[in-house]
């Protein structure tokens, strides 16, 4: 089936973002090498335990990503298909690091397109440098006192030691 009508110049970005981190920046800078827009979608997400709240989340990933002008980072709750619909977006990025995130992110893929036939989702690998980095992982070391500096922009970084 061909799709008509879908603008492809703009792709989300979803994702809870607790914290944003130098893995995430790579897919948003690889993707402006094919989109024109990228709408960074800050999720909160009922099925995690967040350690930042939805507006430290936000803030944190507007500062970061301010210095890309065609960046737009907002928030949503809720299904992405209907975040997707009031954006008029049907094209969302995700991140795949290693072989065990590929089984939830083909389901929950096919389970959009079966929700919202127009979404397609697209697939980034990270640079190698930052395949191991994970949210969950920066916000281990940094509750024990580690120095997340290598994984994290500084406004992140110090935001962390600050909490």
């Amino acid at each position: 089936m061909r799709l008509k009508n879908i603008h492809m110049s703009k792709i989300i970005y979803p994702g809870t973002f607790d914290p944003i981190t130098k893995g995430h920046i790579d897919l948003v800078e690889r993707a402006l090498h094919l989109f024109d827009e990228v709408v960074v979608a800050v999720a909160t997400n009922v099925k995690k335990d967040s350690s930042l709240n939805l507006e430290q989340r936000f803030e944190l990933a507007k500062q970061v990503l301010q210095k890309y002008q065609r960046v737009r980072v907002e928030k949503f709750s809720g299904l992405l298909i209907d975040f997707a619909r009031q954006q008029n977006i049907f094209v969302v990025l995700r991140g795949l690091r290693a072989v065990s995130d590929f089984e939830y992110e083909f389901q929950l893929a096919n389970t959009n397109r079966a929700l919202d036939h127009r979404l397609e989702t697209v697939f980034f690998t990270p640079a190698e440098q930052y395949a191991y980095i994970s949210s969950s992982m920066v916000r281990e070391i940094a509750s024990l006192g580690g120095d997340v500096a290598g994984f994290v922009p500084p406004e992140v970084s110090n935001f962390l030691h600050r909490i």
